[in-house]
């Protein structure tokens, strides 16, 4: 580490390879189960996206996407980096028994997010003007904005609550919040609205209502798990330790990958309505969340990847956290490629089929953020894996970088190109970041990044996917045809890398299923 003065337990050579083994399913059990979640939050969220880019006009729907991306960056700036200490010290504490630290953690990271949030809606409501000068809103967006900014703080301490269930291995609980509530709640706001014929006013204030339900039932949820897990019997006022100097000193710096966050999605929003229209904001808007798909499984995965690796780095188990990197980035590329080859290869019939032909234009810009994402995607969690081995400067130097890269190349090409410079900018600026990341494993983590199982996965995934796109180039099937083609290759790779997979012993009650041991082409005795 680099400045992180956290005990590291011995390792005990007789358990440790059986409990790095029990904590790799565990995640990767947990993780499937989050995936499953997050497709059913996808299908409801992608109902709520379609049904608002055709029921607004192209001027609300800017406007409207404007205030969420300001939102959006408020919540980063609630949370603080905080999300980033929690997911790394709190499991160590709790694996170290370390209570009072632990506790002292958790409430020093909540309250920082209240008196965060209370001051960025201040703001917000005495900047209003400046925001119309300085940050090219118009007056509608900023109206809709002081509707949604009591939202920054919420999202803020649903993203804590979130961590928190992720450090105490409660998928479940996050499967019900996240995954079903919590959509739910914003397509019934969007329903009413269009059953009602309402205004985009009556539309924020519906997502501002819906967020609050949900946050207070997350609370819940926490103090349940809390309980049932005896940890409250733990909890002594006069024991609290706040480890200030640790959490701020992991979290502040790591302010630079907020930041490059914020760069890659809310900022460039802003910078379309600085430099051009509401049009091109909503060219740009209505497709991420379709290139966005292509990390629906690394969002899965992560919520539980640094708990866990965190609880090896505390155990010393360096070869368990380097076995948990690749099977997790196994699973994520190899479950990834079917939406990969669809928002690549078919942008411009998805594009049409989902938001009609006056969004035509947004065909190539999905192709462009789909190719960024899914490279991200493919590669793991390299970014996560420094910030638990504490390589806390390679990662601000990284992120600083990138941030730069990434604010030269959309001032560059956003006044000349707009949305279609934007996307580019964008996808440079998430393969450079990737790879620079990347390096840092090399560097500082003893991660291996030449192991032959992982080689040919990736090789696999190549010729596939220059197979498909050739195929599309030559033939233009239709799109429920390069859909079916998309599936047939991603079941294809999954047999081909079900040793690396390891879902025999990952999901030997999976095997049970009818015709899933023969799809795999895996035989009993194996």
């Amino acid at each position: 580490m680099d400045d992180q003065p956290i005990a590291v337990m011995e390792k005990n050579d007789s358990t440790a390879p059986e409990a790095s083994q029990s904590v790799m399913q565990k995640s990767i059990r947990g993780s499937t189960l989050l995936l499953v979640g997050r497709l059913v939050m996808l299908g409801l969220n992608f109902g709520v996206q379609v049904l608002t880019v055709r029921y607004l006009t192209k001027n609300d729907f800017g406007a409207f996407s404007y205030a969420l991306s300001f939102v959006a960056m408020a919540a980063i700036a609630s949370l603080f980096g905080l999300d980033k200490a929690i997911a790394r010290f709190a499991p160590i504490y709790h694996e170290q028994k370390d209570y009072p630290r632990m506790f002292g953690t958790i409430l020093l990271a909540l309250f920082s997010i209240i008196v965060l949030g209370v001051v960025v809606i201040g703001g917000v409501f005495l900047l209003q003007g400046a925001i119309i000068k300085y940050l090219g809103g118009d007056p509608l967006s900023v109206s809709l904005l002081l509707i949604l900014i009591a939202m920054a703080p919420i999202q803020a301490l649903e993203t804590y609550f979130q961590d928190m269930l992720a450090v105490f291995a409660r998928p479940r609980a996050i499967f019900f919040r996240r995954y079903i509530i919590g959509p739910a709640l914003k397509l019934a706001a969007v329903l009413v609205v269009v059953i009602l014929k309402g205004s985009v006013e009556m539309l924020a204030a519906g997502y501002l209502i819906g967020s609050l339900l949900g946050l207070v039932l997350y609370a819940a949820i926490m103090l349940k798990v809390l309980r049932s897990m005896g940890l409250l019997e733990h909890f002594h006022l006069n024991t609290l330790i706040f480890p200030m100097r640790e959490i701020f000193g992991f979290s502040i710096p790591l302010l630079t990958t907020d930041l490059m966050h914020i760069l890659k999605s809310s900022a460039v929003v802003l910078m379309l309505e600085y430099f051009r229209t509401n049009v091109d904001v909503a060219e740009f808007r209505a497709v991420v969340p379709v290139a966005g798909l292509n990390l629906v499984v690394m969002q899965s995965f992560k919520l539980l990847y640094t708990p866990m690796s965190a609880r090896l780095f505390a155990r010393n188990d360096r070869a368990g956290i380097n076995a948990l990197y690749w099977q997790t980035a196994t699973w994520i590329a190899l479950f990834s490629f079917p939406v990969f080859v669809v928002t690549f290869s078919l942008a411009e019939p998805l594009t049409v089929m989902l938001f009609g032909e006056r969004y035509a234009n947004s065909a190539l810009i999905l192709t462009l953020l789909s190719l960024g994402n899914y490279f991200n995607a493919a590669l793991g969690f390299n970014a996560y894996t420094l910030r638990v081995y504490g390589r806390v400067k390679y990662i601000v130097a990284i992120d600083v970088i990138s941030a730069v890269a990434n604010l030269g190349a959309n001032l560059l090409l956003i006044p000349r190109y707009g949305a279609l410079g934007a996307a580019v900018g964008t996808t440079l600026t998430m393969i450079l970041l990737n790879l620079l990341n990347h390096a840092g494993l090399m560097l500082g983590t003893g991660i291996n990044l030449f192991q032959r199982r992982y080689i040919m996965v990736y090789a696999s995934i190549a010729a596939a996917a220059i197979g498909l796109l050739a195929f599309v180039e030559i033939f233009h099937p239709h799109i429920v045809v390069g859909g079916l083609l998309a599936g047939l290759a991603g079941l294809a790779l999954l047999r081909i890398n079900r040793t690396a997979l390891d879902i025999e012993h990952m999901f030997p009650e999976i095997l049970r299923l009818p015709l899933v041991r023969p799809l795999l082409g895996v035989t009993r005795a194996s």
